[in-house]
Parts: structure tokens; C-alpha cells; sequence
């Protein structure tokens, strides 16, 4: 057992200092997957010296601790809190859907409706008072960290679908930052139409990928 259960620490560790050591991890990234590292490597040490099960059971509990520390790496504070029913009421009867995500982040998920006209990447009228809303709140929070991705249907093609994605993504960021929060607390990405949440056989279905997910974030301390 206790050679199980060095090894298993010793990968649990070079998967924490391997994750954390990504250049291309944005911060939020990291702290998540700084948190899966040292949850699979403490899921590992329990589940190897909790009785039978050697090898299978460290692996268990790696994976369970992994899942856990990923939860870890950011925190739902009752700044995040505040923020979610802030932006729950601002955005009440438009179709913004505001949620807490299984890794601690607040997501808002903003249909083409609220956000942004057919192969158009300049915010609509009604999208603005929700942005300034959101602006305030992130201000009033500075600790936390924003992910905007850009999402579309599959009509158009990846070659006119992906930089369309990534402009509305960075409209919404250039309005943000026009009311004063820092841009580097902001991350975008654009996804074209590789990550659809309804069929793009219908009107309807298309209507629903073409959004906007923003993602805010509070990354746990570290040391």
C-alpha cells in the first residue's frame, strides 16, 4: 500500500504543478486546475489508505478529489453571490438566463434576441442597460475575472462563423471596458458553432446558438 500510495501523490502533484504551469491558462483556468491537482492528489492519498481496494481505489478517489478541487479553485463569495441576484433582477423578463456553475462561476447565457442581430457583431439597443448592469457589478468586484465567449449556428461556415463569434465576444468586452472595468480582468474567445445547445435544423434551434455566454469568476487564494 504504501508504494501505491507514493506513487500516487507524486502523479497527483505533477498533474497540479503541470496544469498550474500553462501559459496559455488564463487565471480563472488556473485556479481551477490548481484545485483538480491538489483534490486528486489528497483523493489519492485517502483512497489509498482507506482499507482494500489498492490501485483501483487511490484512482477513485483521485478523480472524486480532482472534481472536488476543481470547485476549490474558484469561490463563491457573497461578493459572487450579491453579483448573481444583482444580475438576476437587472436582466428579469429578457431571456437572460443567470446561473452558478458546478466550478463556482457566474454565467450568463444572452440569446441573439437580447444580444446581437443576424451575422452582426455591434450590440443591439436593448443588450446596452444590461451591460451597464453587469459593468457596475464587476466594479463593485474587483476580484473577480470575466470570460466572454462568442457562439453561432452552422450557417456560413467556420471561415465567416469563427471571426464572428470572437467580434461579438470583443464588442461586449470594448463596451465593458468603456465603463471602466479593467481589461485585462477580461478574457474572449470565440467558438463559431462548435458548441451548439440546440439543433441548427430549424429556425428556432439556430435562434438559440447564436449567443453570448459570459462567465465571472472569483479564483481562490493560493498560499
Amino acid at each position: 500500500m504504501k508504494t501505491t500510495l507514493i506513487r500516487s501523490t507524486l502523479c497527483a502533484t505533477a498533474f497540479a504543478v503541470a496544469a498550474t504551469g500553462c501559459a496559455d491558462m488564463n487565471q480563472t483556468q488556473r485556479g481551477t486546475a490548481t484545485g483538480a491537482g491538489i483534490g486528486a492528489g489528497l483523493g489519492a492519498i485517502l483512497g489509498a489508505s482507506t482499507g482494500g481496494g489498492g490501485s483501483g481505489r487511490a484512482t477513485r478517489g483521485a478523480i472524486l478529489g480532482a472534481a472536488a478541487g476543481a470547485v476549490a479553485g474558484n469561490v463563491w463569495s457573497r461578493h459572487m453571490e450579491q453579483q448573481r441576484q444583482a444580475m438576476e433582477q437587472a436582466t428579469r423578463g429578457t431571456g437572460v438566463q443567470v446561473s452558478q456553475t458546478a466550478d463556482n462561476r457566474l454565467k450568463l447565457d444572452i440569446p441573439s434576441d437580447v444580444s446581437f442581430d443576424t451575422n452582426r457583431s455591434d450590440i443591439k439597443p436593448n443588450f446596452r442597460p444590461i451591460l451597464d448592469r453587469f459593468a457596475q457589478t464587476l466594479n463593485e468586484n474587483p476580484a473577480t475575472n470575466v470570460t466572454i465567449i462568442g457562439h453561432t449556428d452552422n450557417t456560413g461556415g467556420d471561415a465567416i462563423n469563427q471571426p464572428l463569434s470572437l467580434d461579438r465576444a470583443a464588442h461586449t468586452r470594448d463596451y465593458l471596458t468603456a465603463r471602466g472595468v479593467n481589461p485585462a480582468r477580461i478574457t474572449v474567445e470565440g467558438r463559431a458553432a462548435r458548441e451548439p445547445v440546440a439543433s441548427n435544423d430549424d429556425p428556432a434551434g439556430r435562434a438559440r446558438n447564436r449567443r453570448v455566454e459570459i462567465y465571472v469568476s472569483e479564483p481562490a487564494q493560493q498560499g
